[in-house]
């Protein structure tokens, strides 16, 4: 550990797919190889201005940590909003972007952003070791290549305290999250919600199913090549209705289907043989993570169902012990989902703006807590589930 040194490279086709899996959580799926290289691979990334930057540790021929990060020269896609930064950068006449970024691209679920190779690397002072090691890395690179800034979104708070020492500062927003408390079916878990929250998830799964559409949750290989391309379809048509840019292509889908085997699901809506909405879902062993959404029109209340209830019910059929649905969306506190915070790190090159940004992330902390607070007034879980 004390000779290592960390390179750089600019895309996993450069590492080994069993190289590269033995990193991290084995079973997170974002940080698999076949994720992660199928956005480079499949146009999802440097057409939007994701750049591919791989910091390494080798052990002699060994992989033993990785540092996955991107370049970036705009904020899309990221899901933890620092546009206030960049306009302030803006009216100081300085440059916000390019930025240094270690995040998994359009996804905001929490998970390992330093990658160990846990087989190698048997205590946490060691794991410890490398985080700094690379930490120290992603910063002469920003000042090397005069990056502002470099941003980890959605990593472990407990690892993000950890680095500190590294003038990274702490971040904290607010996601809707389910856990699975031992629930037999999906009526144990109604029996747990007072009564107006349990009437009306009834209503909607009623008004769902009463449109005579087959509702069902599919493996991603359980999907044929005409099948994805019909989601990916769905999932674009939301972007060209609404607003913004579907940057998920439909090789990236289809990708999915082959390479994720049982990670990937897809909860669809059939009128029959023709599927009208899906939504997309991926698995570790222990949570269930929604990403997309996609619609042909609007059928009352399918959104909810496909959406939320056919993923609690996965959960409590498989035990996984969290769902996690995505961003945003307090609708979601109604559905038995409740606020829990995620974290991001942030160090940034300028010295003026890390005290002024240090100074607003202070505020902006006491406004999480408070916020929190006051949805978990709002519980929809009986007073004896709180």
């Amino acid at each position: 550990m004390s000779d290592s040194k960390v390179s750089i490279c600019n895309s996993l086709s450069e590492i080994d797919e069993s190289s590269w899996d033995v990193l991290g959580e084995p079973d997170y799926p974002f940080t698999r190889h076949a994720f992660l290289f199928g956005l480079e691979q499949h146009g999802c990334l440097e057409p939007f201005g994701w750049h591919a930057v791989y910091f390494l540790i080798y052990e002699g021929s060994v992989l033993a940590a990785a540092l996955p990060c991107y370049i970036k020269t705009n904020s899309y896609g990221e899901l933890v909003f620092d546009h206030a930064w960049s306009q302030a950068y803006q009216r100081s006449g300085l440059d916000y972007y390019p930025k240094l970024v270690t995040a998994i691209p359009y996804t905001p679920a929490t998970g390992e952003r330093f990658l160990i190779n846990q087989a190698l690397v048997s205590n946490d002072g060691d794991a410890q070791d490398y985080r700094l090691l690379l930490s120290s890395a992603a910063i002469k690179f920003c000042q090397e290549q005069r990056l502002s800034s470099w941003h980890i979104l959605f990593a472990h708070a407990r690892i993000l305290r950890l680095l500190e020492s590294k003038t990274i500062m702490l971040r904290s927003d607010i996601q809707f999250h389910w856990q699975n408390q031992q629930y037999t079916d999906f009526e144990d878990f109604l029996s747990r919600l007072n009564s107006r929250k349990r009437k009306n998830i009834r209503k909607e799964r009623i008004a769902a199913h009463q449109q005579g559409l087959e509702i069902k949750m599919f493996e991603g290989h359980e999907l044929d090549a005409r099948e994805w391309l019909r989601v990916h379809e769905l999932y674009a048509a939301i972007y060209q209705r609404k607003y913004g840019t579907a940057t998920l292509t439909p090789a990236f889908f289809q990708h999915l289907g082959k390479s994720l085997g049982d990670r990937v699901l897809v909860a669809t809506a059939r009128d029959a043989d023709e599927i009208v909405a899906a939504s997309l879902f991926f698995r570790s062993d222990s949570h269930l993570y929604g990403r997309i959404w996609g619609c042909e029109g609007y059928t009352r209340d399918l959104h909810f169902e496909c959406c939320y209830y056919q993923g609690i019910e996965y959960c409590i059929d498989r035990q996984l012990e969290w769902f996690d649905p995505g961003a945003q969306g307090e609708h979601k506190l109604s559905r038995g989902f409740l606020p829990h915070k995620t974290w991001s790190g942030h160090w940034i090159n300028q010295a003026e703006f890390r005290t002024a940004i240090a100074g607003f992330l202070q505020q902006e902390q006491q406004y999480i807590e408070d916020y929190q607070a006051q949805l978990m007034q709002h519980s929809p879980y009986r007073k004896d589930q709180n």
